[in-house]
């Protein structure tokens, strides 16, 4: 069976660098590869774009993976074969990011994710190779302030302006970013791309049976209103 996947926008090396550890960045549809495109460094650093959201792996079995479009990109972007030997130094990248739109689409498609890996390719999760990293969703900016500051959920959004307010800030603007792609290069870039100023987050087993336990309390709360 043939795949019309999502293309894999490569490093240059193609695989494992000597100098510097090679990751992929798997993001929402072309917008956000085209995004990170311009402003990653093509030394070192490949993009994944996964069209859709995920399917729920937990459920599915061996066959359906990979015969499911998007999986089977990203098994043909890694060079693995699930349900063979894989060994760490066959992946074609010593790192994986996960890099999804600031929004409730957006973390429902990186939670799938995250419980993919946790199933399927628990080792590599267990090696400390898999990485989260969020865009900022809201920027929040005033004169009274020297420069922006960033909000990543609607939470945090709140917490920003209580602060500012009790602060004295008062005359206070926001603007949402309505994915990667709306982001400015230069903010991407800093929050989420370069190396020396990003704030990456190492996703664990731990992080999957959170995300599980959720997943499991909702269906709780879903049975109970029937």
């Amino acid at each position: 069976m043939r795949f019309s996947a999502p293309k894999l926008i490569d490093c240059m090396g193609g695989g494992r660098d000597a100098d510097r550890p090679t990751e992929l960045f798997i993001v929402e549809g072309d917008s956000a590869a085209s995004s990170i495109n311009r402003i990653r460094d093509a030394s070192f650093q490949a993009i994944l774009p996964m069209q859709g959201k995920p399917m729920n792996a937990v459920k599915a079995d061996l066959d359906h993976l990979k015969n499911n479009i998007q999986f089977a990109a990203l098994f043909e972007a890694l060079g693995v074969d699930l349900g063979s030997q894989n060994r760490e130094e066959d992946i074609r990248y010593e790192n994986i990011i996960l890099l999804f739109d600031p929004d409730a689409d957006g973390i429902h498609a990186r939670t799938l994710m995250l419980l993919f890996f946790h199933k399927w390719m628990r080792w590599w999760l267990d090696a400390g190779r898999i990485f989260d990293v969020h865009a900022p969703q809201w920027e929040i900016a005033s004169p009274a302030l020297p420069q922006p500051v960033y909000a990543a959920t609607p939470n945090h959004l709140q917490r920003v302006r209580k602060h500012l307010r009790e602060k004295g800030v008062t005359d206070i603007k926001t603007r949402r970013f309505r994915g990667i792609g709306s982001v400015d290069g230069p903010l991407l870039k800093r929050r989420c791309v370069d190396p020396a100023t990003r704030e990456l987050t190492r996703l664990t087993a731990a992080h999957a049976e959170a995300a599980m336990q959720v997943f499991r309390d909702l269906r709780t709360l879903g049975r109970g209103s029937d």
